[in-house]
């Protein structure tokens, strides 16, 4: 029998719900491009539930106890004396989510001999070391394509709440109890006409370049793999082939690239300095693909118009992380991919992950990023690890 470790998000403060805004979330059976959705042989939740938090176990503990194996859930990651560290060197699988990461860094796996596999429910395996994970022979996978969409909705989201500066204006009829409309309209803009793009176009990046078309923008988008010429003819799409040359002419850059060691920092002061003056960045990606104090300075500088985005690093950051009080953001905390609607699709992922895992069945390929001592499946395209 395995042990199974669960690092979840803390429940809500007023308690774990007793009821919902909706009574059901939409069936959706598949992704873009023919994917489709998790197939677990079941679930033992309902779709619309608070999942990803410590109380919603992501539906897993009746699964997992009726098959024999220990399941352990906490929220608690941090620190010498953590649960994390406590549970972690006779654990086999440890279960985490970007929103609220269990850093499997290369000591932690130093010292879990058991640890066969991490499961990310979500996407994104950076916070899982990979070189340490393809020695120790574990293997990574995550739920592809669980909450590219959500994700993509709030890119956009954020995009206009920048460009129209909604922040401050809420700001002004709440906690200011006032009706400014000349303060409230002085940074507002229109995104009709700009030079939009997104650096990445995978499953994210497309969302979003599909939703951004009707707005009667300019797109533009870099990437490694160039879109098909009928993808690209479809959405008025211009390709640069480097970061710089998308950077220079866009006047709003959103970031969709997976942080691997070629794009950690990549938008440093220099990179920053070469955009616009009054560009906006949205980062939904991960935030060490921007330095961070650079952000800083060019949002005092004005060389930024606005940065919004829901990554920072470390997950959560302390309360004087910069980013908490820098001008002209529009900051939330990592919830793109966690919409109630993300949660079911991602909590019924990992399940079947573990299904598989369990009776010796492979795991979809789309699935994995690490196994059989490397890089596999979509890791193999989407990563890079130390050679």
């Amino acid at each position: 029998m395995a042990k199974i470790l669960s690092v979840l998000y803390p429940d809500p403060v007023g308690g774990y719900p007793p009821a919902y805004a909706r009574d059901e979330i939409p069936t959706i059976t598949g992704y873009p491009g023919g994917q489709t959705t998790p197939t677990p042989e079941a679930i033992d939740f309902t779709p619309g539930e608070l999942l990803g938090c410590v109380s919603g176990e992501l539906g897993l503990r009746r699964f997992l106890e009726d098959r024999g194996h220990t399941y352990v859930v906490t929220s608690d990651k941090e620190g010498p004396d953590s649960v994390l560290e406590r549970e972690l060197p006779d654990t086999d699988v440890v279960i985490s989510q970007p929103f609220w990461p269990a850093y499997l860094t290369a000591e932690r796996i130093g010292r879990a001999p058991r640890l066969k596999m991490a499961v990310t429910a979500g996407i994104g395996s950076d916070h899982v070391d990979l070189p340490s994970a393809i020695a120790h022979g574990m293997t990574v996978a995550e739920v592809t394509f669980s909450n590219s969409i959500s994700v993509s909705e709030h890119a956009v989201m954020q995009i206009l709440t920048l460009v129209h500066d909604f922040v401050p204006a809420h700001d002004w009829v709440t906690t200011k109890q006032g009706w400014n409309i000349a303060d409230s309209v002085s940074r507002a803009y229109d995104l009709e006409g700009m030079q939009v793009g997104v650096l990445g176009s995978g499953r994210i990046g497309q969302a979003v370049l599909r939703r951004l078309k009707p707005f009667a923008v300019t797109l533009h988008y870099c990437d490694v793999h160039r879109l098909p010429s009928d993808v690209e003819e479809e959405l008025g799409l211009t390709w640069h082939p480097d970061v710089r040359s998308l950077a220079s002419v866009v006047d709003v850059l959103s970031i969709h690239t997976p942080l691997h060691p070629q794009t950690q920092n990549l938008f440093d002061d220099e990179l920053l300095g070469a955009m616009k003056r009054g560009a906006y960045i949205v980062n939904t990606a991960r935030a060490l693909i921007v330095d961070r104090d650079a952000v800083v300075r060019a949002l005092n500088s004005g060389q930024l118009a606005g940065y919004a985005g829901d990554v920072w690093y470390p997950q959560p950051p302390p309360p004087d992380h910069p980013w908490r009080t820098m001008p002209h953001e529009a900051m939330t905390p990592h919830v793109s991919g966690s919409t109630l609607s993300a949660q079911a699709r991602y909590s019924a992922g990992v399940r079947e992950i573990l299904e598989c895992w369990f009776d010796g069945r492979p795991i979809r390929s789309e699935y994995l990023i690490v196994d059989g001592g490397g890089l596999a499946g979509t890791g193999a395209r989407s990563y890079t690890v130390a050679g």
